[in-house]
């Protein structure tokens, strides 16, 4: 049974056996013609059966009990309630088995900012149009100072340099997945045909619960209180208007961000595309290979999801980090696909929304999830091997 978002859920049901008793009633022979021929002899009259003289039974209701829930995974769903409700700030928690499909969750079904989790969606895009032949991944582009953004860009020191860096879109790709950096981002979000050609990749996979905001310089623009303007991008432009923007105006805005994020996502909306991902139901068998990879090598965030491995286990993530104002910041997130040395594999989500609480305790919420995650796999092992009870 599925519930409403298309996950697991325990179903109670019952049902009626009905054993109805057959009653035989007397039968009686039609009388005889009197203007008719005697030519055969009459058959005797069969002897009626007489029904029981005692009352039938009501029919008993059988009762079926539902599939029995394996005790590992009622056990994920207490931990991860548990760590979601001891965090102080806003926070959403997701996680799904991606071979039995079971997804536990803590405010699953909220918005949380998304920041530079929503690169994967452009990636997911651009590997689609490529898996479509639209879009040749191996295309040479320029990258120059104009197409610096604000924040995050490790690229900048090579779009400065006289006439600028040459590239290609799959190297663009793995610099927004892996080192998370705005620019070869917007570069690319720029390639795939802008924030509406994602919406529509996203509403042609049937991907709900995401949304996707309009690119990181408008996004961190909004966010601030401010328009874009491509003088923001040189130097320590965004940063001097953004201290110039009066307190109260950057407040407004940080709050309305926070409160209904025009880049939000649900928990559960996540892992479940990234469980699709992973499954080969969004891209090609090639394309999906080469983004797991991808995100495989993600060098942000080694303090967060990743902190939590054991060896042998691996993690394809992608992380998003939101601005900050006077101490609460908008979006800390990690999410990804888990996967063990078996070759099991667990997609989480992890998004807090807002928080002031210190970087080591967020980092140790998503420490925590993902060893919860390992101690279901190791549990739900041992329950096999067991066997039925």
């Amino acid at each position: 049974m599925l519930n409403a978002v298309g996950f697991p859920i325990r179903l109670a049901s019952g049902a009626l056996l009905l054993a109805p008793l057959l009653l035989l009633a007397a039968c009686q022979p039609a009388a005889p013609d009197p203007q008719a021929p005697r030519t055969t002899p009459q058959l005797a009259s069969p002897k009626p059966v007489r029904a029981p003289s005692t009352q039938a039974p009501k029919p008993k209701s059988v009762a079926i009990a539902p599939p029995a829930i394996p005790s590992a995974a009622a056990a994920l769903d207490r931990r991860i309630e548990a760590l979601g409700a001891a965090f102080r700030g806003d926070v959403g928690l997701a996680v799904r088995d991606i071979q039995t499909g079971w997804t536990s969750h803590y405010r699953g079904l909220d918005y949380f900012p998304q920041q530079s989790v929503s690169k994967l969606w452009v990636a997911i895009s651009a590997f689609d149009m490529a898996d479509r032949g639209k879009i040749d991944l191996h295309g040479k582009l320029s990258i120059r100072a104009d197409d610096l953004t604000l924040f995050h860009q490790p690229i900048k020191s090579l779009a400065t340099r006289p006439g600028g860096f040459q590239t290609d879109r799959e190297d663009l790709l793995t610099r927004a997945l892996t080192q998370s950096d705005n620019s070869a981002n917007d570069k690319m979000l720029r390639e795939v045909g802008g924030p509406d050609a994602v919406r529509a990749t996203l509403a042609a996979k049937s991907i709900s619960g995401i949304r996707f905001g309009p690119g990181e310089k408008g996004l961190q623009s909004r966010i601030a209180g401010l328009d874009w303007q491509p003088a923001f991008s040189k130097g320590d432009g965004f940063y001097a208007a953004r201290e110039a923007v009066p307190i109260a105006r950057r407040r407004a805005a940080f709050e309305a961000y926070v409160a209904d994020p025009i880049d939000g996502a649900r928990p559960l909306a996540m892992v479940d595309a990234l469980a699709r991902l992973k499954n080969g139901q969004l891209l090609s068998d090639a394309s999906t290979a080469q983004m797991l990879d991808i995100m495989g090598q993600t060098r942000t965030g080694a303090l967060r999801l990743k902190s939590g491995l054991r060896p042998g286990w691996t993690l394809s993530h992608k992380t998003g980090t939101g601005q900050i104002l006077q101490g609460e910041q908008a979006g800390y997130n990690d999410v990804g696909i888990l996967t063990s040395p078996e070759g099991r594999s667990y997609a989480i989500a992890v998004m807090i929304g807002r928080t002031s609480r210190p970087l080591p305790e967020r980092m140790d919420l998503m420490r925590k999830v993902v060893r919860t995650t390992i101690t279901y796999d190791s549990e739900l092992g041992n329950q096999r091997q067991a066997g039925p009870t």
